[in-house]
């Protein structure tokens, strides 16, 4: 399994023709193949000048735009779904996006590295931090202000009120349903407002 199979698995949980907003959009990858492989539209949101040259590559509608602001630009409901994805371990307010994400869409799809994913545990009952494919930076120089397990982040999702209407985790391009705590690499929700 690859990226590729991480996208398609994302893209399902995607309506096709869904109006779409991704939060952190990086080179746009995602929102192109949702406009390929799902009829959709939308907007890729990021910070990062080389990112936004690549979203416009990709041709995605991209504006630059400073998460930490929260989504004021945007009415509530603009659209259908509004993509989440590795983005909550940047931010230092995940509660705030997090109920940002609820109100400017009828569905949020959230993912982030699995801190409790099984050889991560390992590494640190060794006394290291865990370098992973999903955590690929040492201690010292990772762009991530926090990390999260799967289990915290439905602690979390009904600390700001929003139902998780489906939860499973991502190992390889694979969906894991089982023990995804323990078992995945990636954890990712579907998330609404109550």
């Amino acid at each position: 399994m690859n990226e590729r199979d991480d996208l398609e698995v994302i893209a399902r949980l995607v309506p096709a023709g869904s109006r779409v907003l991704d939060l952190g959009c990086g080179s746009g990858e995602m929102l192109a193949y949702l406009q390929r492989t799902r009829n959709c539209t939308g907007y890729g949101v990021e910070l990062a000048d080389a990112n936004l040259h690549a979203a416009l590559q990709h041709g995605i509608d991209v504006i630059q735009l400073d998460l930490e602001e929260g989504l004021a630009l945007f009415d509530d409901r603009s659209f259908d779904v509004v993509l989440q994805l590795e983005t909550l371990q940047h931010l230092r307010n995940a509660e705030r996006m997090l109920r940002e994400t609820a109100r400017v869409g009828r569905i949020g799809i959230v993912s982030f590295p699995n801190f409790a994913h099984w050889p991560n545990r390992l590494r640190v009952a060794g006394g290291r931090m865990p370098v992973t494919k999903a955590l690929p930076y040492e201690w010292y120089d990772t762009p991530n202000i926090r990390v999260g397990t799967y289990a915290d982040f439905e602690v979390l999702a009904r600390k700001c009120g929003l139902a998780v209407t489906d939860s499973f985790g991502l190992q390889d391009g694979r969906i894991v349903r089982r023990w995804p705590n323990l078992l995945a690499s990636v954890a990712l929700f579907r998330i609404e407002q109550r």
